[in-house]
């Protein structure tokens, strides 16, 4: 019978795109390409309604049960941060007041909940250290167990994570990833055994002093990430099946799941929620809200402790109870069935994720910070899903005159609507308009910087960015 509990919950809205596509005029702005390719006036919509079903009274729940004594662990992504900064400060501070409890442990998480790690794994390593140092500016604890974003996880994303330098990470337990083994224990996938052969380290390919390498022989941890497993029955029969009426399980009441917790066998339950699951998935009049309420006292009573992931590697590892799992190649996630099919499953997906591919790469050829960013927007995993497969509300209803194909068909448009409009930014495209605007013998206003040397600063804050994140 498991001993320990530990409740992680994760916050994300996804960056909405403008469907139908709206074509781009050649030579656009960047302000004006980000205003063709993004919907906000549907983004704020979308976030003031989940605020105020959700967002509120499921922080103000937590808030309580916290300072009560419970224990819990949240992830937000920037995305989330960055609208609620915008569109709500109130609910901002809120999220502050909870993480700031001495209970709560914030989890890292993607900072755009992008697939950044299929298209280039340094770059993801270096937006993973940056998004630590930005989740400790907005919340002034620094997180040091990661998710990445639904929880996929693989061998070499464990092995970007721990070139990172995170002491933990969060996955999924499915059973093709976990065959005999148990959800229920603390798990690791480094093997520093020794080996037949003198393995030397090679030399440094870049003279960046925050590149992966240089953050690997920075880390003082001993040991790769420790690796907690979330059980995926416990964990859906709250999100998912708690308010399905035709549930054999349903009404689902607290003393019952604690009953459920502590027959299970193993060392711990890591049970892993999206915070939506609160007030929007499992509406308020389905009782979720009592529920969780109850569950903390219902735990108590049979000898449960609530913990975070941090302390449950911290006891666990010490005890020597981590063991070793094999990481498949193609990640694993919590989305639907737990293969990147959810995400890469049809000719139409596939299409997009290649489409994302050509998009990040031209914003990297034109060296432009922002071109790149927008292409990191693009690549948030919310663009590939398939919206028969979502629920409603991250189906705008401005998108009705679409039906599931026609919103796939649409996104791959606005990933070409994106690449042609970056074209113009190319460096060398930049140059011939400098030297044919020169032979023009057209006067330049003062203070304003040559093509070349917008170009060079370009670089320059494109260097800085992989610096420094």
């Amino acid at each position: 019978m498991v001993a320990d509990l530990a409740i992680f919950t994760v916050v994300h809205q996804p960056r909405r795109l403008k469907l139908p596509a709206q074509p781009i005029p050649r030579g656009a702005s960047i302000e004006d390409i980000t205003h063709c390719l993004f919907d906000e006036r549907i983004n704020e919509r979308y976030f003031r309604k989940v605020a105020q079903c959700s967002y509120y009274p499921a922080t103000r729940m937590f808030l309580d049960l916290v300072q009560q004594g419970m224990r819990l662990s949240i992830g937000f992504s920037l995305s989330l941060l960055r609208q609620a900064a915008a569109w709500d400060p109130v609910l901002l501070d809120l999220f502050r007041e909870l993480v700031a409890e001495e209970n709560v442990e914030v989890i890292g998480v993607e900072p755009y909940h992008s697939f950044l790690f299929l298209l280039d794994l340094p770059a993801f390593v270096m937006r993973m250290r940056w998004m630590a140092d930005e989740i400790e500016r907005i919340f002034g604890k620094r997180p040091v167990v990661t998710d990445t974003a639904d929880m996929c996880m693989s061998a070499t994303l464990y092995d970007a994570l721990d070139t990172a330098g995170f002491r933990g990470a969060v996955m999924d337990g499915r059973g093709w990833v976990m065959e005999w083994r148990e959800p229920t224990h603390l798990y690791s996938y480094s093997d520093e055994m020794p080996y037949p052969v003198d393995i030397k380290a090679p030399r440094s390919v870049t003279n960046s002093r925050r590149s992966p390498k240089q953050l690997a022989v920075e880390s003082e941890r001993e040991h790769g990430p420790f690796l907690l497993t979330r059980h995926l029955g416990l964990s859906d029969d709250i999100g998912y099946r708690f308010s399905d009426r035709s549930w054999s399980r349903y009404p689902l009441y607290a003393d019952t799941y604690a009953d459920w917790i502590v027959r299970t066998r193993g060392d711990f339950v890591f049970l892993g929620w999206s915070f939506e699951t609160f007030g929007e998935h499992q509406r308020s009049d389905s009782g979720i809200f009592e529920f969780m309420r109850a569950l903390p006292g219902e735990l108590a009573k049979r000898g449960v402790a609530l913990q975070t992931p941090s302390a449950l590697i911290e006891r666990y590892s010490t005890a020597g109870n981590a063991y070793h799992l094999p990481l498949p190649i193609f990640p694993t996630t919590w989305a639907g069935n737990g293969g990147m099919e959810f995400f890469l499953g049809n000719s139409a997906q596939q299409t997009i994720f290649q489409l994302l591919g050509h998009v990040y790469d031209m914003a990297k050829l034109t060296e432009n910070p922002d071109l790149l960013d927008l292409a990191l927007w693009l690549a948030q995993s919310d663009n590939l899903i398939q919206q028969a497969e979502t629920s409603s509300y991250l189906t705008p209803g401005e998108w009705s005159s679409l039906d599931a194909d026609g919103i796939m068909h649409e996104r791959q448009q606005v990933c070409i609507n994106a690449l042609y409009a970056m074209e113009p930014y190319l460096p060398a495209r930049l140059i011939r308009r400098a030297r044919r605007r020169s032979a023009n013998k057209m006067p330049r206003r003062r203070n304003e910087p040559t093509v070349l040397e917008s170009s060079f600063m370009a670089r320059r804050e494109m260097e800085d960015v992989y610096r420094t994140v």
